[in-house]
């Protein structure tokens, strides 16, 4: 069997933590920041969990099945 291909957009957009979880930027962080108040822009900053139900498909793509 062929070995598996990693998804190369995904793997842009997801790290895997030290304890093997997945990690994600926030979204709404990229430009038009005139419109949003310092207190969302900070909000926004960092990195999140991916959301449990989604973990098992994005470590798929990521090649880690």
């Amino acid at each position: 069997m062929p070995k598996m291909k990693t998804n190369k957009t995904a793997a842009k957009r997801f790290k895997v933590s030290g304890t093997g979880k997945l990690r994600r930027q926030k979204a709404n962080r990229q430009h038009l920041f005139e419109k949003k108040s310092s207190v969302r822009t900070r909000r926004l900053a960092g990195t999140t969990d991916v959301h449990p139900g989604d973990t098992k498909n994005i470590k798929r793509l990521l090649g880690m099945r």
